[in-house]
């Protein structure tokens, strides 16, 4: 754990001049990597070349399963609105206790028109026939967010420039300065062709 802490830090830490830009969430796969320079081919089917600073971690995303999830699981989820009110999950993200409090909250997400993303703790869990329904707390409020069977769960625990290969998915929070350059700050990766659901 000791190890874990300060790379999960380094890893959902942006710098302060990166919160003075705008930043972007790229998902696709990467086309090479050498250096400092990144490049990937992104969902849209645009090329992209980004700039790999130095203290750019990558995570690796792994597949867990809904057990994961617990009464006082600090979760993320893209969902989706549905017509009772209630949320209908894209994907969860269980956090490690490490990374417990990221991004905390239920703001607009861009997985899919009209998505939304919530990272708040369980503090409910219910078994029916539709899946499970989880009531998400966080600071601000709460969601109930239905998680049905076969939505992708996932975990994930810090990676190296090892698995920037051709090939890989990933997930990419990069800023944009007026120079115009994608600088990559957070990058989650698959390795063996795994999707990154996020």
């Amino acid at each position: 754990m000791k190890r874990l802490l300060p790379l999960l830090l380094a890893f959902f830490c942006v710098s302060a001049l990166a919160q003075d830009n705008p930043v972007v969430r790229l998902r696709g796969a990467i086309e090479s990597y050498s250096g400092t320079q990144l490049v990937i081919k992104e969902r849209s089917g645009r090329t992209l070349t980004l700039v790999m600073p130095e203290e750019a971690r990558p995570a690796e995303v792994i597949p867990t399963d809904i057990t994961s999830i617990q009464p006082g699981s600090f979760v993320g989820t893209a969902a989706m609105p549905r017509p009772d009110g209630k949320l209908e999950s894209l994907e969860v993200v269980v956090f490690p206790e490490a990374a417990r409090g990221t991004g905390e909250g239920h703001y607009p997400w861009d997985l899919k028109p009209e998505s939304t993303m919530t990272n708040a703790t369980v503090a409910d869990l219910v078994r029916s026939s539709e899946g499970r329904t989880l009531t998400l707390r966080y600071k601000d409020g709460e969601k109930k967010v239905v998680v049905p069977e076969g939505v992708p769960i996932v975990t994930f625990r810090p990676g190296d420039r090892s698995l920037l290969v051709p090939g890989a998915k990933v997930f990419i929070v990069a800023e944009t300065p007026e120079s115009g350059e994608l600088i990559v700050r957070r990058l989650l990766v698959g390795r063996n062709g795994f999707q990154p659901p996020m």
